[in-house]
């Protein structure tokens, strides 16, 4: 009999324990992943046609359904949702062919990317009026959306689709507050449209790939430009960015080809990652003083831009940011600018001189490999490092001093400068990559006697030396 007590009382201890922890003593239909006393559904592993998600594991509150959580769940033909979830994740019912209806909670405030795609069953959506935010395709494939009818498809005053009516000029409805993701991709029949003054956002990709698209008129309302909104519009000829935008965002005017002219008001405080990367027709931009960043390839590829004035505003230039830029002749780095991200201007084939601010602390990675034209340049006391390949094949450098505060040159860091015949090296340099002057067959390394320098260049057969 003590036995027995003793028994019932450890296993109730560890039913009370996991209860504590919230952990699932029951419901085994579900994954899912814990954050402090929420849960989000990540799989289902039953078989039924009618599922209730449970409001409840254990102690924890069920708040989102995540991404592909009930993918291909093909016998499914009704879902129930608890009022306690916020959020429906991307693909979260891609493919569940035999959904015929659903009714989302008033809780949920967002419906992810291609939620609902391919559930080639569902007739019948109830959206309620919480929802502020659908994702690119959320629908796509559903009779849902392939019987609507109307030209416009609006939801809680965002535009989710638009049905190609052939119309090469069109005003969008007033009612609407969002032109949602990829409601136009794709669109080639469009040639203008004018957005109403109670549009707030341009969501990613709205009018991706519009190949025909020359004239947009963007009002003030708009606060928000998302990522690849215009991305593709190859005949785009100019676009007037309005001062409520405070961001370009990655790769929003990414491909249009044919773009001369960009406006950006002074709210702007950031140009993203491939924002104008291949805007092969572009020739100049004015940067506000308001830009703080220039994202990883900006510019990536503008073969026609010659001329940039970098506002002194901005403190970082990130990766590649103008590579292949090869029309740009020359450019100023600003004093508020600390760091060049790696190949910030590689390839940019006709820079013949630049001016490094002495707030840069080191010339990283490929920054000016591949500059033939470069001439002229001055590196500032600041600099302490000279990353690979900084100057590879620049072959119209001919003489370069390195300032006393450098301390490392990396690998190739002026290999194939085959025109550089005099490089000044102090003797706080103490680290020289072997590869660094590969090919510089008629250099001469200036240095102190028995510095770091003086010794590297004994040991190579085919650099000539002079100590001061």
């Amino acid at each position: 009999m003590k036995y027995f007590l003793r028994y019932i009382l450890c296993a109730a201890l560890i039913i009370f324990a996991l209860y504590l922890t919230g952990c699932d003593v029951g419901n085994k239909e579900f994954e899912y992943v814990t954050s402090d006393n929420t849960i989000e559904i990540t799989g289902y592993k039953g078989s039924d046609e009618n599922v209730i998600i449970p409001e409840k594991i254990g102690r924890r509150t069920v708040t989102s359904i995540g991404y592909r959580a009930f993918n291909e769940c093909r016998n499914l033909t009704s879902i129930e949702i608890p009022n306690s979830v916020t959020s429906i994740g991307d693909s979260a019912f891609f493919g569940c062919i035999s959904l015929t209806s659903i009714e989302i909670p008033n809780s949920v405030t967002s419906i992810g990317n291609f939620t609902f795609e391919e559930c080639t069953s569902l007739t019948n959506i109830e959206i309620p009026n919480s929802v502020t935010s659908i994702g690119y395709g959320a629908f796509e494939g559903t009779p849902f959306l392939n019987n609507a009818t109307d030209e416009f498809v609006i939801i809680n005053n965002i535009l989710i689709h638009y049905n190609d009516s052939g119309k090469t000029s069109i005003t969008l409805p007033n009612n609407i507050t969002s032109v949602g993701y990829g409601a136009f991709s794709g669109c080639e029949t469009l040639i203008s449209v004018t957005i109403p003054s109670n549009v707030t956002s341009i969501r990613s990709a709205a009018f991706y790939m519009c190949k025909n698209l020359t004239s947009v008129t963007i009002p003030n309302s708009v606060t928000l430009i998302g990522n690849s909104a215009f991305a593709k519009c190859e005949k785009l000829p100019g676009i007037t960015i309005p001062n409520s935008v405070d961001a370009i965002n990655d790769l929003a005017f990414n491909g249009c080809t044919k773009l001369t002219s960009v406006t950006i008001p002074n709210s702007v405080t950031s140009i993203g990652y491939r924002s104008f990367g291949e805007c092969k027709s572009l020739t100049s931009i004015e940067i506000p003083n308001s830009v703080t960043s220039i994202g990883r390839l900006a510019f990536y590829d503008c073969i026609s831009l010659t001329d940039i004035t970098i506002p002194d505003s901005v403190t970082f230039i990130d990766t590649a940011a103008f590579e292949r830029c090869i029309s740009l002749i020359n450019i100023t780095i600003p004093n508020s600018v600390t760091s060049l991200g790696s190949s910030a201007f590689e390839g940019c084939k006709s820079l013949t001189s630049i001016t490094i601010s002495d707030s840069v602390t080191s010339i990283d990675r490929s920054t000016f490999s591949g500059c033939i034209s470069l001439r002229d340049i001055k590196i500032p006391n600041s600099v302490t490092f000279i990353g690979a390949a900084a100057f590879e094949q620049c072959i119209s450098l001919t003489s370069i001093v390195i300032p006393d505060s450098v301390t490392n040159i990396s690998y190739s860091a002026f290999e194939g400068c085959i025109n550089l015949t005099s490089i000044t090296i102090p003797s706080s340099v103490i680290s020289i990559a072997v590869s660094a002057f590969d090919g510089c067959e008629n250099l001469t390394i200036i240095c102190p006697p028995d510095s770091y320098a003086h010794n590297f260049a004994k040991d190579k057969v085919h650099i000539k030396y002079e100590t001061k």
